[in-house]
């Protein structure tokens, strides 16, 4: 892969962050809908074709990220609990990741175990 396919990469990453966070200053919905688009899955999805070829190495890091979407989704059912419950951003969003983490975890393994994920 080279520089600047890297590049290009890392700015459209960027630039799809600060338009979500500039979009959710207006309207939290819309914002939300453009973060949660998996844009960046299917780049990696494509790159990974464009780059190998390999249709086997593709679908297998497409189910693993399906595998992986379920662990992420604890992040966006613990913050906003703790929020409504006035713990304090910082404390909520610490808490939130690492019950993220431990998600992560249990999914990881379940990719392996039952998903037969490498």
């Amino acid at each position: 892969m080279n520089w600047i396919s890297l590049v290009g990469k890392g700015l459209f990453s960027g630039a799809v962050i600060v338009t979500a966070s500039e979009i959710a200053k207006r309207s939290a919905t819309f914002g939300a809908l453009v973060i949660s688009l998996p844009l960046a899955s299917i780049i990696a999805l494509s790159s990974l074709y464009n780059e190998t070829s390999d249709v086997e190495k593709v679908a297998e890091f497409a189910e693993g990220i399906l595998w992986l979407v379920l662990p992420s989704l604890v992040l966006f059912v613990t913050l906003p609990i703790m929020l409504r419950k006035n713990i304090g951003f910082e404390v909520a969003m610490a808490s939130s990741i690492i019950f993220t983490l431990i998600a992560y975890g249990i999914g990881i393994w379940a990719a392996q175990a039952i998903g037969n994920i490498s």
